[in-house]
């Protein structure tokens, strides 16, 4: 009897094993394809009338290129709901895993007359209320939840559309981390109107609205009082009206500026070069971003000239104050160039100093220009010398007018002359 018994048992508990080994296999397999299945459908969205609130996304990163995300599921209870699924209780977990069994059964017609089929239902611990329910969002089905690109959601999202008609590039600002996630949480009315009209109130012009936006897109959440306020502070530093709105289309960032680091910018160049208030304001009206950038290419900037290159302060200033470009110039650049026509021209240094558009053009060119006029014989850069080629004529004129007014030859002999070099 009792040898029965035993058997009885042994054939029981294999039994149970068998059939736990089943149901397990079973639920492992249909979670995976589950699973699969989820993700097809969110991507190609063949479903029409989703109204499934995803808890969760799953970010794919592609190399070069940003995911942004349309925000319908945004909400302060996102988080880690995976947490919320990991119950301590075998039951509760067996629970959740068999619910995966009942979805893989055929959908009958009246199933598939609703929306639901990809909803995404909470734990056996999580507990929904009437509220939650009603705040469910309801997902357009022709706005994906991530894409690479903002063109997914141009015909979807008002303030794409309407950046898109006042000329934004929007594939340039897509390339910027961030900035496509942010554009799409602004809106158009209450985010994007009020500081139009501000730009078009301080005397920026229409064509420079698509601008200012395509560079600067963080000026759409800068606060409305900040930004009148800076502009106030340039109209103190009697800026006048329309040379700040010049200053704000050519520098995209100024208004982003505080106006303590604007005015430190101000008595930085007027210490830094001696200049008076007058002449402070001509060089920063000229070139903007002087109060935008960081300073400290400026100075090194200013000691290369005065120590590698051997300009006297005043003759800095005088630089300065007809090129202002110069402060901005890549050291590299400044004393291979000088070097050039200082050393292999033969160009005085007091030369230079009167006519500092060279700095401005290539290298390449007086390199080109000057063996060019030497294979000549009219490399005769002094003024006291007949055939005297001026600086400025060399640095600024075109090839063809180089060619016929000072080289006196044809533009063919010149293109020839450079195949040889």
């Amino acid at each position: 009897m009792a040898t029965s018994c035993v058997q009885l048992c042994r054939g029981c508990a294999g039994h149970f094993r068998s059939n736990t080994w089943r149901v397990s296999l079973l639920v492992s397999a249909h979670v995976q394809s589950r699973e699969a299945g989820v993700r097809t459908a969110v991507k190609t969205n063949v479903i029409a009338g989703n109204r499934s609130t995803f808890h969760t996304r799953q970010t794919t990163r592609q190399p070069g290129g940003c995911r942004y995300y349309s925000g319908y599921n945004a909400g302060p209870e996102q988080g880690d709901r995976g947490a919320e699924w990991r119950s301590t209780d075998p039951l509760q977990e067996h629970s959740h895993a068999l619910s995966h069994i009942r979805d893989a059964l055929p959908m009958t017609d009246t199933d598939t007359d609703t929306d639901t089929r990809l909803a995404v239902y909470p734990g056996a611990s999580e507990e929904v209320g009437d509220g939650d329910a009603t705040r469910t969002a309801v997902v357009p089905s022709t706005l994906p939840f991530e894409s690479s690109s903002l063109r997914d959601y141009v015909n979807e999202s008002e303030t794409l559309n309407k950046l898109v008609q006042l000329g934004v590039k929007l594939w340039k600002l897509e390339q910027r981390p961030n900035v496509g996630t942010m554009l799409l949480k602004l809106d158009f009315q209450t985010d994007v109107v009020p500081r139009l009209l501000f730009l078009k109130q301080i005397g920026v012009e229409d064509s420079g609205l698509a601008n200012i936006l395509s560079v600067n897109p963080f000026i759409l959440k800068e606060d409305l009082e900040n930004l009148q306020a800076r502009v106030n502070f340039l109209k103190s530093k009697k800026f006048s009206p329309e040379t700040v709105a010049s200053m704000v289309t050519r520098a995209p960032y100024l208004l982003n500026f505080s106006v303590k680091r604007m005015d430190n910018r101000l008595g930085f160049y007027q210490e830094q070069l001696g200049l008076n208030p007058s002449k402070t304001r001509d060089i920063v009206s000229r070139l903007p971003r002087l109060l935008c950038g960081s300073l400290e290419p400026v100075k090194e900037t200013l000691k290369v000239c005065k120590f590698e290159l051997g300009f006297k302060d005043n003759e800095i200033q005088h630089i300065v104050t007809l090129v202002p470009k110069v402060l901005t110039t890549n050291k590299k650049k400044l004393t291979q160039i000088f070097d050039y026509i200082h050393n292999t021209m033969k160009v005085p240094q007091h030369l230079i100093v009167k006519f500092p558009q060279v700095f401005n053009s290539r290298l390449l060119r007086y390199k080109e220009r000057h063996l060019f006029l030497e294979y000549l014989g009219k490399a005769q850069y002094c003024p006291d010398q007949p055939n005297y080629v001026s600086l400025d004529r060399l640095a600024s004129l075109p090839d063809e007018a180089f060619c016929t007014e000072v080289a006196s030859a044809t533009f063919d002999d010149f293109l020839m002359f450079q195949k040889t070099m």
